[in-house]
C-alpha cells in the first residue's frame, strides 16, 4: 500500500490575496522557483536567542542579506511583513506519515502530511522508518524514501527505528549512518511482543549510537508493566478507550524514562527522549540534566494542547480519537510541560502526527488494546504552541522559535542551515501574523484525517506567508505546494550539539585505578576440602573454649566487669546454680509515685 487512499479533497480556505506596492508575483508562475529573488521587507526577525527589526533578501534558496536598507537587483519580488513576525520555518522531530501500524496505514501519506504542515508553518518534518521485528533496517529506511520522495511537499529527514537486536543492527546502524544520512536511532521500551527491547539490547544499541556519533532515541513506556495492566483490566470488562489510558498510568512513563537515562549514562550515551507526555517524566529529564546526564526531552502539541480526559467522553469515537501512546494526561499536565518547555528541561516539540480515520480505530471497538495509537498536529503545532505559550505568557517569541525550530536542528545537526534567519541559511521562512485568529477544525484542516483532537479552539498567530526553499508555498492562508518539491535532508553524525563535550567527559570520568603497595600478609588458602557446612564448622562447643575472665572476686563470684555472653549460644554461667527468685516491691532509692514534674 502506497498511503495514496489516504488523499482526500483539498479543502481550500478562500482569502483576499494580498499584494504589496511592489512588482505584483504569483506563487503558480513558472519564475517562482528556487532562483527567484524575493525580499521580505518590513517585519521583525525572531531567531532564537534575539530579536530585530530587519529585511531579509533571498536569492536561489538562501538567505543572502539581513538587515535594513538592502540593495537588492531590480525585479525582485517583494513580501510586505510589516507588524509581522518573521521567523525560521517550523521542524517537527516527530512524524509518521502512511505508517503501517496495527493492521492498517496512517491515512496522512507523505504528500497531505507535508502539505498540511507546511499551512500551518513547518517547513521540515522528521519521519520515522520502523522495520519490522528481524527485518533489515537498511531496507525498511530504503521503503521509506520510496514512498516519501515524490510526494513531500517540504523537506524531510529520517530517524530510524532499531526494533530487534543483533550484530547485524548493529552493521546496519553503520552503514545507515555513514552512507545514507541518518543519526538518529529509536529504540523502544513497550510494544511488547513487537518492537520493545529488553535491557540488555537497550545498552547494546546506546553503545553502538555513541561509536557512530547517533543520537538514541527512546519511546519510554514499560512495555511489561502495560502488557499485564491490560490484561487485568480487559478480564474486568473495560474495553474502552479509557481502558489505554489506565493500563500506562504516568508513573509508567516515568520509570521507563529514569531507566532510560540510566542505562545510556553508564555507556556515556547522549540520549533524546521521544514524546514526552507526563509531567513526572519531564520533571525526570530536568533531575538528570542537573546531574550532568546527556538528555534531551521531546513534547508534542496534542500534550500541551488538549488532556486525557477525553478518554473518558461517552462517546466512544471521540474518545478512541484521543488514543495515542504514551497517553495524554490529568489536565494540569499541559501548564507544567509549556512552563518546563520554557525553562529548559524540555527542549523540542513535534507532534506524533498518526492519524487514522474513525473507521480504522473502530478495530478496537472491543477491545482498547487494538486501538490504532495516533493523533494529528502536524498542520496545527506552530498555532497551538504560540496560543498556549506565547499568548499565555509563558514563554517570549524567542523561546517559541527554540522550541518549534532552532533547538530540533541544533540537536540533528542541520543548524545553522535550518533553524536560524541568517546569511548562508536555507530560505525556510514563516511571515508569522500574531495578531491574526483562526478556529481549528476537521472541516477545514488540510490534513486527510476526519478528527481533529484540538475541534473548536481559537489561536492567535497564523502563518501568512510560507517560504521553503526560497519558494512562496503558502500565501495569506493558500497552499500551494508541489507534490515532490521538497527534498531529503542528510543528517551528518557526531552533531557538535550533542557530541561536542563527550570526548572531555570521557577523559573527566574516566576510572582510575588506586595505586598502593602490594598486599604482603598472609592470604587463607583454598585448596582444601570444603567442609560440608561452613556455618556449623564455625561454631565451636561451649565446652572446649575458654572465656577470658579477671578470675573470680573475692568473694568466689563472677567479675561483674566481665560479659557471660558468647556468640556459640553457650554461656559461662550455664552450670552454675540458679539462684532463686526475689519480688522487690520497693526498688533501691525507695518506691516513687507521681509525676516527676
Amino acid at each position: 500500500m502506497d498511503g495514496d487512499n489516504g488523499v482526500v479533497e483539498e479543502v481550500l480556505v478562500a482569502r483576499t490575496s494580498r499584494r504589496t506596492e511592489a512588482e505584483p508575483w504569483n506563487a503558480q508562475s513558472p519564475d517562482n522557483s528556487a532562483q527567484n529573488r524575493l525580499l521580505i521587507k518590513g517585519g521583525r526577525v525572531v531567531n532564537d536567542d534575539m530579536m530585530q527589526d530587519a529585511d531579509v533578501y533571498i536569492e536561489d534558496g538562501i538567505i543572502k542579506q539581513v538587515g535594513l536598507n538592502l540593495h537588492t537587483p531590480g525585479g525582485t519580488k517583494v513580501i510586505e511583513a510589516k507588524g509581522h513576525l518573521v521567523i525560521p520555518g517550523g521542524i517537527d522531530t516527530h512524524t509518521h506519515m502512511q505508517l503501517p501500524f496495527m493492521g492498517t496505514f496512517a491515512v496522512d501519506d507523505f504528500y497531505t502530511g507535508t502539505r498540511a504542515a507546511l499551512a500551518g508553518g513547518t517547513t521540515m518534518i522528521m519521519d520515522f522508518a520502523l522495520p519490522d521485528r528481524g527485518e533489515s533496517l537498511v531496507e525498511a529506511y530504503h521503503r521509506w524514501r520510496s514512498w516519501a520522495d515524490p510526494k513531500v511537499c517540504c523537506d524531510y529527514a529520517l530517524h530510524v527505528g532499531v526494533t530487534w537486536w543483533s550484530d547485524k543492527v548493529g552493521r546496519e546502524m553503520q552503514e545507515l549512518t555513514e552512507e545514507h544520512g541518518v543519526n538518529s536511532f529509536k529504540m523502544f521500551m513497550a510494544y511488547k511482543d513487537t518492537w520493545q527491547l529488553n535491557d540488555s539490547e537497550l545498552l547494546a544499541s546506546f553503545k553502538t549510537c555513541k561509536q557512530l556519533g547517533a543520537l538514541a532515541q527512546v519511546h519510554a513506556e514499560n512495555g511489561d508493566i502495560i502488557k499485564e495492566n491490560s490484561r487485568k483490566l480487559l478480564s474486568l470488562g473495560i474495553t474502552g478507550p479509557e481502558g489505554h489510558e489506565m493500563s500506562r498510568p504516568e508513573e509508567v512513563e516515568a520509570e521507563a524514562t529514569n531507566r532510560a537515562c540510566v542505562l545510556a549514562n553508564q555507556v556515556g550515551c547522549p540520549l533524546y527522549i521521544c514524546k514526552v507526555m507526563g509531567a513526572s517524566a519531564a520533571s525526570v529529564i530536568g533531575e538528570h540534566l542537573r546531574r550532568g546526564v546527556l538528555v534531551w526531552g521531546e513534547t508534542i502539541a496534542a500534550a500541551v494542547g488538549t488532556d486525557g480526559s477525553h478518554h473518558y467522553n461517552p462517546c466512544w469515537q471521540h474518545a478512541a480519537a484521543h488514543v495515542t501512546s504514551p497517553p495524554l494526561r490529568d489536565p494540569s499536565t499541559p501548564d507544567k510541560l509549556l512552563r518546563l518547555l520554557d525553562v529548559g528541561d524540555l527542549q523540542t516539540t513535534g507532534t506524533d502526527n498518526c492519524t487514522f480515520s474513525a473507521s480504522q480505530k473502530a478495530l478496537g471497538k472491543d477491545d482498547f488494546t487494538k486501538i490504532p495509537n495516533g493523533v494529528n498536529g502536524v498542520e496545527d503545532r506552530m498555532s497551538v504552541l504560540w496560543e498556549k505559550g506565547v499568548v499565555a505568557g509563558k514563554m517570549d517569541p524567542c523561546r517559541f522559535v527554540a522550541v518549534t525550530s532552532t533547538n530540533a536542528a541544533k540537536i540533528f545537526n542541520i543548524y545553522p542551515k535550518k533553524g536560524r534567519i541568517a546569511v548562508g541559511s536555507d530560505a525556510d521562512i514563516v511571515v508569522w501574523n500574531p495578531h491574526a485568529t483562526r478556529v481549528i477544525s476537521a472541516k477545514t484542516h488540510y490534513q486527510a484525517v476526519d478528527f481533529n483532537v484540538f475541534e473548536g479552539m481559537e489561536v492567535h498567530g497564523v502563518a501568512d506567508y510560507v517560504i521553503c526553499r526560497g519558494r512562496v508555498v503558502v500565501e495569506e492562508g493558500n497552499v500551494r505546494a508541489v507534490s515532490g518539491m521538497g527534498k531529503f535532508v542528510p543528517k551528518l553524525p557526531h552533531s557538535q550539539h550533542v557530541y561536542g563535550r563527550i570526548e572531555e567527559r570521557d577523559r573527566a570520568n574516566a576510572p582510575h585505578k588506586v595505586e598502593r603497595a602490594a598486599y604482603d600478609g598472609p592470604v587463607a588458602s583454598l585448596n582444601g576440602p570444603a567442609p560440608s557446612s561452613a556455618v556449623e564448622d564455625s561454631i565451636i562447643p561451649a565446652s572446649s573454649q575458654e572465656f577470658y575472665t579477671r578470675g573470680p572476686t573475692r568473694s568466689g563470684g563472677v567479675n561483674l566487669h566481665d560479659s557471660s555472653f558468647h556468640v556459640s549460644g553457650a554461656q559461662v554461667t550455664d552450670k552454675s546454680p540458679k539462684r532463686p527468685s526475689v519480688k522487690v516491691n520497693n526498688p533501691p532509692g525507695g518506691k516513687a509515685s507521681g509525676s516527676f514534674w
